[in-house]
């Protein structure tokens, strides 16, 4: 028995502690430290009417749009001059590193959940999509089809790596708001917790 509209799982288990069903404790193991990480990111308003251009895996929750770019070094000159790019690459490698941190997303036509486009977007904190086989990817005359409509470099795309969908052009976003239930179960957490942590470091930047 859901209070009416309940759908998120932290405001589930908010009502559920509330009517007595369970203890805090429990309510704070029912909810997927991943799941809380999706409300930290930008998403796709629902009532923007666009339809999607294709769907792949959602590898990296957020949403982002930019310009399309094939190559990892146009990515990252077109970053220095003050674009936001979109990099599209059938997949992704190591040496590709600095153009998907200079990308707001990125887009592969192949790979899965743990390909290496993913895990490092994942890594970074950077929207992705990965395994779309909509897109047929032609690197030689930069440029993507899918069926009958073609998006060439330098195009405006936004990608949604929550849902996995693209769009040809800017779609609305909604910004990520933290407060309410997700706060009284982020108190809870701190409760109980015995381990703290002060900061995250992934290299010496940080």
């Amino acid at each position: 028995r859901l209070r009416p509209g309940a759908t998120r799982p932290d405001d589930v288990v908010h009502y559920m502690v509330k009517e007595g069903l369970i203890d805090e404790k429990e309510a704070i193991l029912r909810v997927e430290p991943k799941q809380i990480e999706f409300l930290l990111h930008k998403s796709i308003d629902p009532k923007s009417g666009k339809k999607a251009l294709a769907r792949g895996l959602p590898a990296s929750p957020g949403a982002a749009t930019g310009q399309v770019v094939f190559v990892p070094k146009e990515a990252e000159e077109w970053k220095a001059s003050g674009k936001k790019v979109i990099l599209v690459r059938p997949e992704t490698t190591p040496e590709d590193i600095a153009g998907m941190v200079a990308a707001e997303g990125i887009i592969t036509s192949r790979g899965g959940m743990t390909s290496h486009a993913a895990i490092v977007a994942r890594g970074i904190g950077k929207p992705a999509i990965v395994g779309c086989e909509a897109l047929h990817i032609d690197l030689d005359k930069e440029l993507f089809k899918v069926g009958e409509i073609i998006v060439k470099k330098g195009d405006l795309i936004t990608l949604d790596g929550l849902a996995g969908d693209i769009y040809v052009g800017e779609v609305n976003f909604i910004e990520p708001k933290i407060g309410g239930e997700v706060d009284v179960i982020l108190n809870w957490a701190d409760k109980y917790r015995k381990l703290g942590i002060w900061a995250n470091a992934n290299d010496e930047k940080d």
